[in-house]
């Protein structure tokens, strides 16, 4: 099932999305809902981030082989670091790239959605809390991340949290073809199954040191073949049935 939130004549709803049609539900998009009758074409609508998540919960160096693009030894447990609320946008969003920064990057990811609060789970339980999957570009200032040390600035910017474009519930993420495409260019191919620390194990580490709200957002982390964008580009990411986020790289004042 794809949970998608969308705005449809100025309103905000959400629904199931099915084929090139969404299906609007009535209820909670993280509690209980009703599946309507009425629909729309999703040429109609446009489609918000899935989730307005109280934090993005982020994993550095989650992939072997990026870990070697960056020559950086392999973590013993998950390098955790906060991305703003602030930060998200959805599909077909705009990235602003800002003024301070002389290289961003993307960096395509797998997205966990929390349904449930968790705090102290154990692995095993984690399953329960999930929600469901999405797609997420942990966009970096790179030159800035080098300069800082610690990633606060590098990665908090506005726009710099790409989510969606829905959120996948009838999935299993650990065998996923993922790759991210920069102006029709595949830059980004691994899969899931290349993950050091796998979504289950992410969410009772972090739910150990932090509680995690129904929304929130933990991005698990990118494979090998970041690079740059330049104002102009266009970046996808697109992970195996999932679907694929879109975004265009501009300015503040065009957009």
């Amino acid at each position: 099932m794809k949970l998608a939130r969308f705005l449809h004549q100025e309103k905000e709803r959400f629904g199931i999305v099915e084929g090139d049609h969404i299906q609007v539900a009535e209820g909670a998009l993280f509690g209980s809902f009703n599946v309507t009758r009425q629909g729309y074409p999703l040429e109609e609508i446009k489609l918000l981030p899935p989730t307005q998540p109280s934090k993005i919960v982020a994993v550095g160096l989650n992939y072997k082989d990026h870990a070697a693009e960056v020559k950086i030894e392999i973590p013993d447990e998950p390098l955790l670091f906060l991305k703003p609320s602030s930060a998200v946008i959805g599909h077909l969003d705009h990235i602003i790239y800002p003024p301070m920064s002389h290289r961003v990057d993307f960096e395509g990811e797998l997205g966990i959605v929390m349904g449930k609060t968790a705090q102290g789970v154990p692995e095993e339980g984690a399953d329960e809390c999930i929600l469901g999957y999405t797609c997420c570009n942990d966009v970096t200032a790179r030159d800035l991340q080098g300069k800082d040390g610690q990633w606060t600035r590098a990665k908090g910017f506005d726009t710099f949290a790409p989510v969606g474009p829905w959120i996948e519930t009838e999935i299993d993420p650990t065998c996923l073809q993922l790759e991210t495409f920069l102006n029709g260019e595949r830059k980004q191919a691994s899969n899931t199954s290349n993950l050091i620390f796998p979504p289950r194990r992410l969410v009772s580490f972090i739910s150990q040191i932090m509680t995690l709200y129904p929304g929130d957002v933990i991005a698990t982390g990118t494979p090998s073949g970041i690079g740059p964008m330049n104002v102009g580009d266009t970046v996808e990411v697109r992970i195996e049935g999932i679907g694929n986020l879109v975004n265009r790289v501009t300015t503040r004042h065009a957009a």
